[in-house]
């Protein structure tokens, strides 16, 4: 059995997979900003004592350092670095709120490598940082808007990308992954997939995530996603 740690695990793709996880037997670090209001993560811990419900705020560097500092000693074979904001809707051509932007890019793309960093001392050889991005970080999106998501997300994608060169001599496998148009908050209800198809693709591009694809963008149903 694997220790498994997800941000944004108290709704959406992250509760999903925190869920299929748990099933299986493995142990779940649920990361999730406020605990209180995340009654899906509640019920699950009471009926699973493998699902460890933990406070974090991405956001935040005192927030993600006090909640690794729960989970060590502990070691973690897969992060899961999920949680994340859409940001302004409207068009930005003539104005934008930068106040917004500060956010998107500290949750977007700051928080992923700070919650890594905490996280690394706990990584073995072999263990797996699956960050979930977007196709709308690719320079083959064919549509405009959405100017502070995509740019966040395409930032996130080289970020990522160099990190996965620099963790390769620790045999720590990175992967990025488009999760699909999900049926989540932020996709809403006419997205294409549900959560649970989502996670188990994504679940099961993990498992085979090997060293030598360290650094690729995949979809969640296994194809390579063009950069």
């Amino acid at each position: 059995m694997a220790n498994i740690a997800i941000t944004g695990a108290g709704r959406g793709i992250g509760f999903e997979l925190a869920r299929q996880y748990v099933e299986t037997g493995d142990t779940v670090y649920a990361l999730c900003r406020d605990p209180a209001k995340a009654d899906g993560l509640q019920k699950m811990a009471s009926d699973h004592q493998n699902l460890k419900i933990v406070e974090m705020d991405v956001g935040s560097d005192a927030s993600v350092k006090a909640a690794v500092s729960g989970i060590s000693p502990a070691s973690i074979d897969v992060l899961y670095n999920v949680a994340g904001i859409i940001g302004p809707y409207e068009a930005e051509l003539e104005s934008s709120d930068w106040d917004a932007w500060d956010e998107v890019l500290n949750i977007l793309l700051k928080a992923p490598l700070r919650v890594l960093q905490a996280v690394l001392p706990l990584m073995p050889s072999g263990s797996k940082v699956m960050t979930l991005t977007s196709q709308l970080g690719a320079s083959t999106w064919p549509y405009g808007g959405l100017y502070a998501y995509s740019a966040a997300k395409a930032g996130l994608n080289r970020l990522m990308r160099s990190v996965s060169i620099d963790l390769k001599d620790r045999g720590v496998v990175v992967g990025l992954i488009h999760p699909g148009y999900v049926q989540t908050d932020m996709g809403g209800p006419g997205a294409e997939i549900t959560p649970a198809e989502s996670a188990s693709g994504i679940r099961s591009i993990t498992a085979n995530w090997s060293i030598d694809d360290t650094g690729e963008f995949l979809k969640w149903n296994g194809g390579k996603h063009a950069w």
